[in-house]
């Protein structure tokens, strides 16, 4: 399925990525003691829940024979007073969608494969490697 890879870059919290077969970048803003030098782990979270957003949508509507037009999304994290994590979507499409095809977007956004293991969470293991790695 999917698979991830990191390895420090010895340069503060900068970090090299291997997603798949593509290579990117995550460190912390300088804020936060990073360098700022690529996206920081929740704004990599929200990434892939926008792209999931966004693929799953266009596969929709492509099946329906509906035209998105233009489609974007934003995505905010917030976190309440009890220290729960909140994210909020607003999805934005330039094609002549009527109020009943987007009801049934915000339905089928609710359930993206990556919404669900979001909400309701995925079972995390961890074990030691070797230093080598």
């Amino acid at each position: 399925m999917a698979h991830a890879g990191i390895k420090s870059t010895g340069a503060n919290y900068l970090h090299d990525i291997e997603a798949g077969h593509f290579a990117l970048q995550a460190d912390e803003p300088a804020t936060l003691g990073g360098q700022g030098k690529g996206p920081a782990p929740f704004d990599l979270y929200l990434a892939s829940l926008a792209a999931c957003t966004a693929i799953t949508l266009r596969m929709y509507a492509e099946r329906k024979g509906w035209d998105l037009g233009e489609f974007s999304a934003e995505l905010k994290l917030t976190r309440d007073d009890d220290g729960s994590l909140h994210v909020h979507r607003v999805l934005h499409a330039t094609g002549p969608l009527d109020d009943a095809r987007w009801q049934r977007l915000l339905e089928i956004v609710a359930n993206t494969p990556v919404t669900k293991a979001m909400r309701e969470g995925v079972d995390i293991t961890s074990e030691r490697g070797n230093a080598n790695a």
